[in-house]
């Protein structure tokens, strides 16, 4: 959906025409809500931002899909490693890691 100059509305306009503006949220519009010029908020319909979270939630499974084949892949050729092994070195990582933030602090 394209956004034109009319749907960008200073958050002062659309206190005053909150009524009208969600009849046309509605209707399929999307509404940019500004601030002293700037974005703000977005004014959408409810159903559209469900719609956008399930579009989110089947990313991130797919994303996790993914990295499953990869490291199955990554089995299969042989690049493993001990987890007790590899949960170690982590933990000597974080160490280190907290050693240095205190040092700079």
């Amino acid at each position: 959906m394209t956004i034109t100059a009319a749907d960008v509305v200073p958050l002062t306009q659309a206190r005053a025409n909150l009524s009208e503006l969600a009849d046309q949220v509605k209707a399929g519009a999307e509404k940019i809500i500004t601030k002293n010029g700037e974005s703000y908020v977005a004014l959408i319909d409810a159903e559209r931002l469900d719609y956008y979270h399930r579009l989110e939630r089947e990313r991130i499974h797919l994303v996790l899909i993914d990295e499953v084949e990869q490291g199955l892949a990554d089995v299969a050729a042989g690049r493993v490693r001990d987890a007790r092994e590899a949960l170690a070195s982590l933990g000597q990582v974080n160490r280190r890691t907290a050693g240095a933030r205190r040092k700079t602090r």
